[in-house]
This record gives structure tokens, sequence and C-alpha cells, in this order.
């Protein structure tokens, strides 16, 4: 990343490596993974640290809004046009190779299934898994409810960012994130009023509250929608960015405050006051800790460590199998007499996890990834004899 506090914004182009995020991502992905591990066999701690694991989720849409709102901005700033194509490509050859192989062994092999029903396969397909998703009809890899919200938003945000650079809507933009936020708090209150409050005795509430407010795309957008604003702040208002900088240790601590009083506005999850008040401050908290850390001046755009580099190399590939490991390593070594509530199982299960995400890294990711090259180095080459232009070859690790 460059060092530069200029009007060009932060470059995260995928030239530069932003140490800071790594740090957010290995963190997001633990977070996520000790959340998840409660539903399984587990040590009697792991439910106090991993009980507001689900928000690690939150800070995933956020840094997707930022690095992918980033990269678009950036090249209007530039004064360049969106090459949709070439978006596209990248995000293909990024997100699907992995998560159709995985689709694939739970198809195919039902016994590594974590629970019982598997859903129709187009929902998976088609990403449109998150609506009417019935934790009562469907269990086995329920958490592909957030890679549909993901590619939902890698399809509409550049056609976005298109349509309103062809009207020369330039920061009109910004109105139609602030209608996007506002609308959240009118749809999820109308969903509580109309789908939550018939139910709010009843012993299912909880998965009718995961169905009509915590999974579809429209109740989820304030963590996408905080990144891409901090991208617009930090590509187009200099002077807002100059300030961020010199104070992110002061961003930084304010967004750990809102997370801990989020903490107590979201307990329990499933309640009106976290469909109301807790996805938009958890959002704003994660926000701030990510425009913090991606200044020069923060103490955590500074520190390296191989440790949060590779877990966050791993994040994908760990999120779409950890379910997977941790169900398949459990019932073998409880069938070998291991108590699946011991601190030794969990460890087994940590590193049956990532051993998971190494084999579809280098199995399946990078030679996806060196595909994704060749399939861009044509597609370019061939821009570049029309146009009498170089090639120019961009590694996006996002």
């Amino acid at each position: 990343m460059s060092t530069s506090t200029s009007a060009a914004g932060l470059d995260i182009s995928g030239k530069h490596k932003l140490s800071g995020l790594d740090h957010l991502r290995a963190f997001a992905i633990v977070f996520v993974f000790l959340f998840h591990y409660q539903f399984y066999g587990h040590p009697e701690w792991e439910n106090k640290i991993g009980s507001f694991g689900w928000t690690g989720v939150d800070l995933f849409f956020v840094l997707s809004g930022f690095l992918i709102a980033g990269q678009l901005f950036n090249t209007v700033a530039r004064g360049k046009s969106i090459a949709i194509k070439e978006f596209f490509i990248k995000r293909f050859f990024r997100i699907i190779p992995p998560y159709l192989v995985v689709i694939t062994l739970y198809a195919c092999i039902p016994f590594l299934r974590e629970r019982e029903h598997f859903a129709a396969l187009w929902k998976y397909l088609t990403f449109t898994f998150n609506f009417g998703l019935d934790l009562h009809q469907t269990g086995t890899f329920t958490h592909a409810w957030s890679l549909c919200v993901e590619e939902q938003f890698y399809l509409l945000l550049p056609l976005a960012f298109w349509f309103f650079n062809y009207l020369k809507a330039g920061k009109k933009a910004i109105y139609l994130i602030a209608a996007l936020f506002i609308g959240g708090f009118i749809i999820r209150y109308a969903g509580w009023h109309y789908f939550i409050e018939p139910v709010l005795s009843e012993d299912g509430m909880g998965a009718v509250w995961n169905e009509f407010i915590y999974y579809p795309t429209y109740n989820r957008l304030d963590g996408l929608l905080t990144g891409v604003s901090i991208a617009g702040v930090y590509t187009f208002c200099p002077h807002i960015k100059a300030k961020a900088v010199k104070y992110s240790n002061v961003l930084i601590l304010t967004g750990f405050a809102i997370l801990i009083a989020s903490y107590f506005v979201a307990t329990p999850q499933a309640s009106f006051n976290t469909t109301m008040w807790g996805f938009p401050l958890i959002s704003v908290g994660y926000g701030l800790v990510v425009a913090a850390v991606v200044s020069p001046g923060n103490i955590f755009y500074k520190l390296k460590l191989t440790i949060t580099s590779q877990i966050a190399t791993l994040s994908y590939g760990i999120y779409l199998i950890h379910k997977l490991m941790i169900h398949l390593t459990q019932n073998l070594l409880s069938a070998a007499g291991m108590n699946k509530n011991s601190n030794l199982m969990m460890l087994c299960c940590i590193i049956s996890s990532v051993a998971g995400a190494l084999v579809l890294r280098y199995a399946i990711e990078k030679p996806s990834l060196k595909l994704r090259d060749k399939v861009l180095l044509k597609w370019q080459g061939g821009q570049s004899l029309k146009h009498g232009e170089g090639v120019l070859m961009q590694e996006n690790r996002f």
C-alpha cells in the first residue's frame, strides 16, 4: 500500500499489501470459527468467547465493501472506465472454484454433512441460498448464506458504479448509500413486526429470526455500505482522510468502544435491539477499526506478523470447510475414545480445519488464480492490440 495520504486515495488495487487488514481477516475468521464451534462438542469456556463471534461475518462484510469499492473508486478517480468483464473474471476465479469443490463434497458424500437436510443444489449454485433459509429444513453448509450476500454485492456494485459513471452522477451516488442505509432500518422493522412479533413466545423464534432478519441480503447491507463509504471518503475527501490518518489511534479506540457497546445492545442475538440497532452499531464499530488500520500512523499498519498473514491467506478456505472438518474430526476421534468437549478435541479440529484450507489453497485456489492470469493476459492482450497499449497485470488477492 502506498504510504501517501494524498487525494489519490489508498492504493488497494492488489499491488500493495495492507498488513493491517490481514490482522482483521485473521481475527474475523477466528471469531467466526469460535462462534460455530459452540454448536458441536466444545469446552465450557468456549461459550464465553465465541458467543459474539457471529459478528466476524460483519467484519468480513466491511472489509469486502472497503476493498472492492476502493478498487473501483480508485479506477474512477484516475479517470478510467471500470472494466466490468475484468472485474467479474477476477471474482469468478477467486471465489467460485473452491466453493464448487466444497459443494461437490457435501453433495456426493453425505457422511461429511454436519447436519441433516442438504438444501436444493440450485440454491447454492445461484447464490440465493440466504433467502428463505429455514434451519428446521436445512442444516448443512448454512454458513454459505454470507457468501450469497457477498456474491450478490459483487454482482451489483460494479454495475451500480458503471451506471452512475454513465450518468455522470459523481458524488450524488452518496444519496444512494444513504437511502440504502436508512431503508435497512425500515425493512428490518417491518420484518420484525410482520414475522417475528407473532412468534415471540414460541420455541422456534430463533430460527424464524434467522430466516427473516439475519440471513436476507436486504437486512445485512450495513457492513458492506460502511466499507463502501470509508473507501469513498478516503478516495475523494482528502481533508477527512488526513484527519483520520492523524488520529488513527483515537479512531481505533472509538471503534473498540462502539463494539463493546454493541455487545450489550446485540445480546441476546435474536432480539429487537439487534435487529434495529445492533447491525449498524457493529458495522460502524468495525468500520472505524478498518479505517484506522489502513492509516500509516496506526500501530497495526506497521505491525507485520507471519501468523496473521498466513491465517488471512487461508481465511476463505477455512470459512468454506471448517464446519465439515469439525464434524468429521469429532466423529472420527470420538469413536476412538476422545472426549468431544475436551480442549484436545478443539485443538484437533483447529488443525484439521487449517489442513483442509491448505489443501483447498494449493490444490484449487492457486491453480485457479494461475488460470485466471492466463485468461486475463489473453483478454487484456487482445484489448491492448486494439488500443496500441501494453498489458498491465495486477494481482488481486481479495
